[in-house]
Formats: C-alpha cells, structure tokens, sequence
C-alpha cells in the first residue's frame, strides 16, 4: 500500500493535514471522504521521493517516466481558465455528459499544462472521483474557490450553473484588473522616460559643460546653474551607489513581506497610502463581496465560504479581518457586527449587510456591494489618470526647463562679456 499526504476541509470549514495508506490515489480519496472531509490536495509520499531523486524535470508517477515543463512554461493565464470554463458550462448546459466534455476540451486545449490537467481529471472521473475531487488534485491551476464552487454544484444538481458563475466571478476580476492595469501604463511610461531623460543630462551631458562654463566666467557661475552642477556631479559619483541602496531596499521589501507580521505591515501600508489607499480598499473590499457572495449564491455553507475568502483576498489586513467573522459566526453571531468590529470595512458595506441578514438575501446584498465597488474603483482609476498625467507632464517640463534655463545663463553672461 502507498502512503500519502493529504490537505482536507472539514464540515466546519477549517483546514486539516495529514496521512493516509491506501492501494491508490482513489482509494486514498475515498477514505478521506469517509472520515467527512473534502480533500483538496492529495500527494504520494512516495512519488514526491522519487521525484526529488529523479531532478526537477523528470517525474516518477505509477512506474512511468514523465517529462515535465518548468513552471514559468506551464502557467495557465486567467483568461484561458475562464474561456475553458465558460467552454464546459456551454457543453454540459446543453446536455453533454461531464466526462465526455473534458475529453473534448482536453484534445483541443492548446496550452500544455491545462491540456494534461484536463486529461488527467477526465481519468480520475472515469475511476470514480467527483469533478470537485479531481479539481482538487491540481491546485496550481484550480483553487480551493473554484474547487469549493463545482463541489456545491454537483451537490445541488446545478453545475452547470455554478461553472457559468465562475466563468462571470473571473471575467468580471480580470476586467477590473485590466483597468486598473491599462491606466497605470501611461502614467508609468512617462515616469520612466522622463526619469532616463533626466538621468542622462544630470550624467552625460551637463558635466561637459561644467568646466567650460568655470572657465569662460572664471568662478562666477549662476547660482541657478551651481545647483545643477552640484545635482549633477551628486548622481554622477553617487548613481552606483544609488542604485545598490535601491535593490537593497527592494530585496528586504520582499524578505519583510515572506513573513505573516511583514505582510500586515505591507499590506496596511497599501491601505493607509494617500489616493492610492482608498484604491486598494475598494479594491480589495469588492473582491471579498463578490467571492463571498458568488460562494453563498452557488450553496457553499458561509464558514466554509468566509474560510475560502480568507485565503483569497490577497490583502493581509483585510484576511484578518475575514478571520474575525468566521470566528464570531462560527459562536452564531450574525456576520454584520464583526464586521463592523474589525474596523477593515466602510459602514455602507456593514449596513448593507445587516439589512441582507434581516431580509435573508445575504449573498444578493453581497454582489449588489461589489458591483458598487467595482463602479467606484472604475470611477477612482479614471480620476487618477486624469489627475496624474498632467501632474507627471508638468513635473517633466518644470525639471527640463530648470536644466535649461541653467544652461542659457552661462551662455547669456558669456555673450554679454564678449559684446
């Protein structure tokens, strides 16, 4: 029998580890399941053994050698899991059995990592396991949101329903990141040309007239033109170093936010920044809505539910708070007041919820907070893009033409001696 290691879901939600021996993989899934648990990932100890003795690329599984791409090779990009998700809610809405779906989807997906994912679910369905198990088996790709959805949509009959919603809960997030993504191009284009422009005439170009100029005017240079040529012999000696303290300063950012005290600190830095503070809220209160409410809508009980979103939200702060409402639920409390306590949240987001537990239309008042949200994120990044294209354009022309000016007033000096 083969040993594996196991992460499950208990009926309450919270995340347990452990091992199991069984002759299979299925065997080992259906034991798990027996004790009550969903299982969300599931490895043999034994094959992650000889994986590692084998090298990164070759793989042992069931006593055949698997070559397997490099992860930066085999991503799976956001919108090909939602074209194929959108592709098999079409297929078994129209009446296709789910296997013979996958099998479809699988020959003619192009990317490989999807592809043999697909492949491999359609199997272990054939051998038995639920569409949700099978999911559950490639993490990577599928999360414990979309793994959680599909196993309340076969639980309730509505899979198909439920893939339609994933597909929509995707295409809406990506739509929201696109935005935001597509107006911070511009602004960030023109900080870093206007950053190399500066860059070489502080470096290049001015230190060639600096001894002309002491020349020419014996000393008596411009009091404007002295404060370049100080700036510029300061980058000029000083741009390596410069340049070191700043990946230095990048590098610790990155250690300091591996840890769980670091990435509070981080993320409610995020959240506390002028302008961009109240993006990043809304961003991320309109992300915890919307999951929680498309997880409620689809059938997945609210612990269950809040557990999911915790580990969703991307923001540490938020995710804290998240924890605060799953504990206070879990003691049967209503959810309104722990949000209200947390102090992570608007009061609109607090009454909206209270009055969607009164009037038991919880996940509705969920989704109608996170299309507000997602409206005023819209209307915040359009604002900001009006407001710091002329503020960058302006700042540019401002630092050019104090290096220019700085320039001409030697040369006017200079002309005027001469006449």
């Amino acid at each position: 029998m083969a040993k594996y290691k196991y992460v499950a879901l208990d009926g309450k939600g919270k995340e347990t580890q452990g091992e199991i021996e069984a002759d299979n993989q299925t065997a080992a899934l259906s034991r798990i399941r027996e004790k009550g648990m969903f299982p969300t990932s599931i490895t043999e100890l034994d094959a992650r053994t000889q994986k590692k003795q084998r090298g990164p690329a070759v793989a042992a599984s069931k006593g055949k050698m698997e070559l397997r791409l490099p992860t930066f090779l085999s991503r799976v990009k956001p919108k090909q899991l939602t074209a194929f998700t959108r592709q098999l809610a079409t297929l078994v809405n129209a009446g296709l059995p789910l296997l013979r779906g996958l099998q479809v989807l699988g020959r003619q997906e192009k990317n490989p990592a999807l592809k043999n994912s697909v492949l491999e679910m359609a199997q272990s369905i054939e051998a038995g396991s639920t569409f949700a198990e099978a999911l559950a088996q490639h993490p990577r790709i599928f999360n414990k949101l979309f793994v959680n959805m599909v196993k309340a949509g076969e639980i309730g009959g509505v899979l198909d329903v439920v893939l339609q919603r994933l597909a929509e809960f995707m295409e809406k997030a990506q739509k929201i990141k696109g935005k935001i993504v597509s107006a911070m191009v511009y602004p960030i284009v023109v900080l870093v040309m206007a950053s190399a422009i500066v860059t070489l005439l502080m470096v290049f170009i001015i230190p060639k007239f600096q001894d002309i100029f002491r020349d020419l005017l014996e000393g008596e240079v411009p009091a404007l033109t002295q404060f370049v040529l100080t700036i510029s012999q300061t980058m000029t000696r000083r741009l390596p170093v410069v340049i070191i303290a700043i990946a230095i300063v990048v590098v610790l950012v990155k250690l300091i936010g591996k840890s769980k005290f670091g990435r509070y600190a981080i993320d409610r830095i995020k959240l506390s920044i002028p302008i961009f503070g109240g993006l990043n809220r809304k961003t991320a209160i309109g992300r915890f809505t919307r999951t929680l409410g498309t997880l409620m809508t689809s059938g997945v009980p609210v612990l269950q539910a809040l557990h999911i979103v915790r580990d969703t939200v991307q923001n540490e702060v938020i995710s804290r708070a998240i924890s605060l409402i799953h504990d206070n639920v879990k003691e049967g409390e209503n959810m309104a007041p722990p949000i209200e306590a947390s102090g992570a949240f608007p009061p609109i987001v607090v009454s909206m919820v209270e009055v969607g537990e009164e009037t038991g239309e919880l996940p509705e008042m969920l989704m109608k907070i996170a299309d507000s949200y997602d409206d005023e994120v819209d209307n915040t990044v359009a604002g900001l893009t009006s407001i710091i294209e002329p503020i960058l354009i302006i700042g540019l022309a401002l630092i050019v033409g104090t290096i220019v000016i700085a320039l001409f007033l030697p040369l006017v000096s200079i002309i005027g001696k001469l006449s």
